[in-house]
């Protein structure tokens, strides 16, 4: 399996060098260069603190002898699951940082986590799951995804919001957390880059509180296709940024036909977490001190490839913990827009509604942004520049 996917994702390589620059690792900097450290970034020996929080991730694998999918005779999704697998691992980071912090790391030598426990057992292989890849495949038929079959990162982003939706027996979403899919259009169809719509943000916390609250756990994904064959090198930069932000969540993203979930970025290297290797299904118990099963779900090897070569078609994971978390994130984003040379991975903007007024003073809407703090201020705003770089989504 290894040999096959490495002729598809191409060989992946485990050194790392200091010379290369610090590493970031969704939202935080690893300094393992030869320089002094300065700033507020994580000095605690560099390396090794990479290699701790690397290791830290939650990994998803190609896992065979579980209990049939649906009506069908898969008890397996090897060679066509990676994507699913890979959006798996994206979702658990998520949950590991809304339960237990961005800092937090496996423990080695302790009883672990209640929080991190529950975390895996959500992502079972199994329809008692709520987020196995039994239940994606069945709350994405209507974005065609299909036992057997490789699905695209536009589909699987649609799933998880349609997963979300659906509550437990306890009449409770199965996700902690409101999930704002970022693109064009409801079918997908409109090109240019996406918008971050504040007022669209806003209404997704309304609804998962059921109108109780203003503002909730947010996970934002962005679908892309930034290119043809490959991803076009304008957006190679604003990729590795989107890295540094604190909310980063990292891409679903690989190869064609084969997916993989990076988490890191170290000058033109990518760092990943590879669904690809084939592991015997495992039953996580809810037995803290006995880690059986567990460690299936990390991995101790840094692959990592040149992140220009990964697939065009791909998507990018936030997470914003309260609503001055999202505020931090669209001041970076709209940043981010503004250094893009007119040409962004996505923008922000605050209303939906082209024909609307937005007043500067913001003392009535709570966004905690000024109008002009957006490029292309309207989330109806079709104007984009460079479209021809754009594929529909």
């Amino acid at each position: 399996m290894r040999r096959f996917q490495e002729r598809v994702l191409g060989s992946s390589r485990t050194d790392i060098s200091s010379s290369d620059g610090d590493i970031w690792l969704l939202g935080v900097c690893h300094k393992i260069s030869q320089q002094e450290s300065t700033g507020d970034v994580d000095t605690s020996n560099g390396l090794a603190s990479f290699e701790q929080d690397f290791s830290s991730k939650i990994l998803v694998t190609y896992r065979k002898g579980f209990d049939a999918i649906g009506d069908t005779k898969y008890t397996s999704d090897v060679n066509w699951g990676c994507m699913l697998r890979s959006s798996q691992m994206l979702v658990a980071q998520a949950l590991l940082f809304h339960k237990l912090g961005r800092s937090w790391r496996k423990p080695i030598d302790k009883p672990l986590d209640k929080e991190y426990i529950d975390v895996l057992q959500l992502f079972g292989d199994s329809e008692a799951s709520a987020f196995s890849i039994h239940n994606l495949l069945q709350a994405g038929k209507g974005y065609g995804l299909a036992v057997g079959s490789w699905v695209g990162p536009y589909a699987m982003c649609r799933t998880w919001e349609v997963l979300a939706r659906k509550k437990n027996d306890l009449g409770e979403p199965p996700l902690p957390m409101a999930i704002y899919v970022v693109s064009g259009d409801e079918d997908g169809e409109r090109g240019g880059a996406p918008v971050v719509c504040i007022e669209d943000a806003s209404k997704r916390c309304s609804e998962f509180s059921s109108g109780l609250a203003a503002w909730t756990p947010l996970l934002l994904l962005v679908p892309l296709v930034l290119g043809l064959d490959k991803v076009n090198p304008r957006y190679i930069p604003l990729l590795r940024s989107t890295f540094k932000f604190p909310q980063s969540l990292g891409i679903m993203g690989g190869k064609p036909g084969a997916s993989t979930y990076i988490i890191g970025v170290q000058n033109e290297k990518a760092f990943y977490l590879d669904p690809h290797d084939v592991q015997q299904v495992v039953n996580i118990s809810g037995d803290t001190q006995e880690p059986t099963g567990t460690s299936s779900y990390h991995c101790n090897v840094m692959r990592h490839i040149p992140l220009d070569s990964i697939d065009p078609s791909l998507a990018i994971g936030f997470y914003c913990r309260d609503k001055d978390d999202f505020d931090d994130f669209c001041s970076q984003a709209s940043k981010l827009a503004e250094e893009s040379n007119g040409a962004p991975l996505f923008t922000v903007a605050k209303s939906r509604s082209f024909s609307k007024q937005v007043s500067n003073d913001v003392s009535g809407d709570n966004t905690g942004f000024q109008e002009e703090d957006f490029p292309g201020m309207d989330c109806g705003n079709d104007t984009v520049t460079n479209e021809d770089d754009w594929q529909l989504l």
